[in-house]
């Protein structure tokens, strides 16, 4: 959970500092992404499928 505040810390210091939108968008996205693909690997169907969605969230 650290690592994705971090992350909408840095967001919000690229928006209203930098006035940077675009990047820090993506920024926002890819960096919160990973805990929900980490959630959705525990709940897996098969082995298969969560070393895929492991290996998603690994990037």
């Amino acid at each position: 959970m650290g690592f994705a505040v971090n992350i909408v810390c840095l967001y919000k210091m690229l928006i209203e500092e930098k006035k940077e939108y675009v990047l820090s968008k993506q920024l926002l996205r890819s960096g919160t992404s990973i805990g929900a693909n980490l959630v959705e690997a525990q709940h897996g169907v098969s082995e298969k499928d969560f070393l895929s969605k492991i290996y998603i969230s690994n990037g």
